[in-house]
């Protein structure tokens, strides 16, 4: 059973992890169905350890553009979009540090579904708007628009409130078109997912057994391969739609928690 559990929380990872939808939130909204074992710093280290084959997908489907080696010689454009992608992610690394113990404090299915409302409400009113003019490149992306999105992203501390929603809308609202918002969420990801794993994992150990580490490499390639299906779905879908099934389904999925909670 314990298996079974893992594959669908790696599921449910690689489906949310790059969809603005909070993988955190539905992550402790599966947590609360399906418990994996009775040992809890096991249970949080999966989750957090999940993330980073869901990560290496990224890398590997942008990987033309992330790496920065061209024909043995250093591609600039490359090179100055890292530093900018480096810039964006400080916010995180400060916020993250000082509101540690606050934010765990916040993991709650209430929390997360009141999150999960307010993100679509502000998905689907972003949508309204037009987006004439808008940056139609990532390397176009100017410092302060890199650095503006970080501190978007720190709005994700709150559970339920999606890391990739919020650097897509803050990408939206400063100016990006759908596809470079989306690609630079990506590509954000990478640094602040393998900053978060890494400070979890020195702050809880790495002290499992045969069997959890035989759940743990289920769990990665499950979440690996859903996840790099997931990006290539979105850079498709967003081709020709907007964020605004998403922002339906937030505010569906946010009331259905709701609902249950309160009953």
């Amino acid at each position: 059973m314990e298996y079974i559990i893992a594959i669908l929380l790696a599921v449910v990872e690689g489906i949310t992890e790059f969809l603005p939808v909070s993988s955190t939130g539905h992550l402790i909204l599966a947590e609360s169905l399906f418990q994996l074992g009775e040992d809890e710093t096991f249970a949080d280290a999966f989750i957090v350890i999940i993330q980073l084959p869901a990560i290496l997908s990224v890398c590997i489907y942008f990987w033309s553009q992330l790496w920065p080696v061209k024909q043995g010689a250093l591609d600039s454009k490359i090179v100055i979009l890292w530093v900018k992608v480096i810039a964006a992610f400080v916010p995180a690394v400060v916020l993250g540090l000082l509101f540690d113990d606050v934010i765990e404090s916040l993991f709650n299915e209430t929390a997360v579904a009141i999150a999960l409302i307010v993100g679509g409400i502000i998905i689907l009113l972003v949508e309204r708007r037009t987006y004439e003019g808008a940056t139609a490149s990532i390397h176009d992306l100017t410092y302060k628009q890199a650095i503006s999105i970080g501190f978007c992203q720190c709005l994700a501390m709150i559970p339920g409130t999606s890391r990739s929603g919020a650097t897509i809308v803050g990408g939206l609202l400063l100016g990006a078109s759908r596809s470079v918002a989306a690609e630079f969420s990506f590509f954000l990801a990478i640094p602040t997912m393998v900053g978060a794993t890494a400070y979890k994992v020195m702050k809880n150990g790495l002290e499992f057994t045969s069997h959890q580490w035989t759940l743990i490499a289920i769990g990665s390639v499950v979440a690996f391969v859903v996840a790099y299906a997931v990006v290539a779905f979105l850079m498709s879908f967003i081709q020709k739609h907007s964020f605004s099934v998403f922002g339906v389904y937030r505010i569906v999925i946010g009331v259905i928690v709701l609902l249950l909670v309160a009953t």
